[in-house]
C-alpha cells in the first residue's frame, strides 16, 4: 500500500476488518470498521478506541486470542459511534468474572456529542443510511459515557505505563491523540486514516482543518516508531510515520491557505470550489487518495468555518422553491424531457472522459456535474414522467460509478435508488426539494 503496489481502495480504510496482530511487545492492533489498539500493562489492558457495536463481539474474540487480562481503561479517540461501542462486551465479562469494570476516559466534548446524537437521532440515521447505503441503519440513543474527562491534556500511568492524552480539533471537536513514549507508539484516532483527510464530509458537522494540521505536525515531532490510526493499517518506521503526518498536514494547510486567499479577495464559493486544488506532488500519495472524503468537500467546509452559509450568489439568499425554478426552466426549454435527454447525453460523454482526467476529484468531469444539475431539474419539474425518472436514475448511477469517494458515491447512489424505487403516484414521494427526500 505504501508503495502503491496495492490500491488503498482494495482494502478500504473504512470497512476493512481482520485479525489481531502484535505490532510491538505488549501492543496489539485489531483492524476493524474502527480499529482497536491494545496495550498490556501490569494493571490490565488499556484500549485506544473500542470499535463499533456491529464488530464488538469479533473484537472481543480477537483480543482474547492475544491476552486474557481484564480491560482496565478504554480511551475514546473521539465520540463517533464506530469507535465507542465495544466497552459493553468487556463490562459484561468483568461482571461475570468478578473483575472491576473498565474505566472510560475521553475529552470533555464527548458527552456533549452523545447528548447531541440523542437529540438528532433521526437525522443521523438518514444521513448515515445515505452515506453508507445501509437502508436499515438505526441511530443509537444509548451511549457509554466516559467516567473521566479532560480539557487540553491528561497524563495517566496505568500498570507502570505512561499514556499522554492530547486534545485536538480536527475531524471532530472532541478528538484525542494518545502518545505512549515508552513504546514509541502514537494512536492518532481519525486524524490519519490512509485517505484524504475527512475534513469536508458534506452531511456532517463542522471540521477544523487548520487545527488538524497543527496537531499532525505536533505528532510528527515526537519521532514515533509506530502510528496506529483509527482506520487503515499501522504505519511502521519513523520516517514513514513522519512523512504520513507531515504530508497530510501539508495538504490541509494548502487547502486552507488557497481558500482564505480567494475569500479575502472577494471570491464567491463557486469560484473558490473550482479554483482550489491540492498540491500536485501529494495527489499520488497512496495515503492521501480521495477514497472516503474529497479535497473539494474540505474547501466547502473551510468556507463554512470562516464565511458562513451565504455563497456569494445573491439569488441563493432567498431562493425560490427548487421545484418552481425547475418548472420555469423546463417550460423555457420545451419540457422536462428535454432536460432529461440532455442530462443523459452529458453523463455518457462525461463518464467516458473521466478515466482520462486526474485531480482531487479523481477526474469528475464538468459534463458529469452539468448532467447532475439537469437531471435533478428535470425530475423536480415533472416527477411523474417515467422517462424523466429513468433518466434521473441512470445519470446518478453513472455519477456514483465514476466518483472515487465514499461520500459522493453514497449520495449519488441514494439519489438513483430513490428515483427508481419511489412510486410516482405517491405524492408523498414526489421530490419538492432534493434535501427532503426519504433516503437509503
Amino acid at each position: 500500500m505504501w508503495s502503491g503496489e496495492v490500491e488503498v481502495s482494495s482494502v478500504h480504510p473504512v470497512g476493512f476488518s481482520g485479525s489481531v496482530t502484535e505490532i510491538a511487545s505488549g501492543v496489539a492492533f485489531v483492524p476493524s470498521f474502527a480499529n482497536v489498539s491494545a496495550f498490556a500493562t501490569e494493571a490490565g489492558l488499556v484500549f485506544v478506541d473500542t470499535g463499533s457495536s456491529i464488530f464488538a463481539t469479533k473484537i472481543h474474540a480477537e483480543i482474547r486470542k492475544w491476552s486474557q487480562d481484564l480491560l482496565h481503561t478504554a480511551i475514546y479517540s473521539h465520540g463517533h459511534i464506530d469507535h465507542v461501542f465495544g466497552v459493553a462486551t468487556f463490562e459484561r465479562e468483568a461482571e461475570e468474572r468478578g473483575w472491576p469494570k473498565p474505566v472510560v476516559v475521553a475529552h470533555e466534548g464527548v458527552p456533549r456529542r452523545f447528548d447531541r446524537y440523542v437529540r438528532t437521532a433521526g437525522y443521523n440515521a438518514v444521513i448515515n443510511q445515505r452515506q453508507f447505503g445501509l437502508a436499515q441503519l438505526e441511530w443509537p440513543v444509548k451511549y457509554r459515557y466516559p467516567d473521566r474527562t479532560y480539557s487540553d491534556r491528561l497524563d495517566v500511568e496505568i500498570g507502570g505505563v505512561a499514556f499522554e492524552l492530547h486534545h485536538a480539533n480536527g475531524e471532530t471537536d472532541d478528538h484525542t491523540w494518545t502518545w505512549v513514549p515508552e513504546r514509541r507508539v502514537l494512536c492518532c484516532g481519525d486524524l490519519f486514516i490512509w485517505a484524504s483527510p475527512n475534513a469536508g464530509n458534506p452531511q456532517k458537522v463542522q471540521r477544523y482543518p487548520s487545527e488538524w494540521a497543527a496537531a499532525l505536525r505536533r505528532m510528527a515531532s515526537l519521532d514515533a516508531e509506530f502510528l496506529l490510526p483509527g482506520h487503515g493499517f499501522p504505519v511502521v518506521g519513523r520516517e514513514r510515520v513522519r512523512l504520513a503526518l507531515t504530508e497530510t498536514a501539508e495538504m490541509l494547510e494548502s487547502l486552507v491557505a488557497q481558500t482564505l486567499e480567494l475569500m479575502n479577495s472577494g471570491a464567491t464559493l463557486d469560484e473558490v470550489i473550482h479554483s482550489v486544488t491540492s498540491p500536485a506532488h501529494l495527489l499520488d500519495r497512496p495515503y492521501l487518495a480521495p477514497v472516503y472524503d474529497e479535497p473539494e468537500f474540505v474547501v466547502r467546509n473551510i468556507w463554512r468555518l470562516y464565511g458562513g452559509w451565504y455563497d456569494g450568489d445573491p439569488s441563493s439568499l432567498k431562493p425560490a422553491p427548487r421545484a418552481s425554478l425547475a418548472a420555469e426552466i423546463a417550460g423555457l426549454v420545451g419540457g422536462a424531457a428535454v432536460l432529461a435527454r440532455r442530462a443523459k447525453a452529458l453523463a455518457g460523454s462525461g463518464a467516458s472522459d473521466a478515466s482520462d482526467a486526474a485531480g482531487d476529484d479523481g477526474g469528475f468531469t464538468n459534463e458529469l456535474r452539468l448532467a447532475g444539475h439537469l437531471a435533478e431539474l428535470a425530475l423536480l419539474a415533472d416527477p411523474d414522467d417515467p422517462a424523466v425518472r429513468l433518466a434521473h436514475s441512470e445519470v446518478f448511477e453513472i455519477m456514483a460509478a465514476t466518483a472515487t469517494s465514499t461520500m459522493a458515491r453514497g449520495i449519488y447512489s441514494s439519489a438513483a435508488s430513490h428515483t427508481s424505487s419511489a412510486r410516482p403516484q405517491d405524492s408523498s414521494a414526489r421530490p419538492q426539494d432534493s434535501s427532503a427526500r426519504p433516503q437509503g
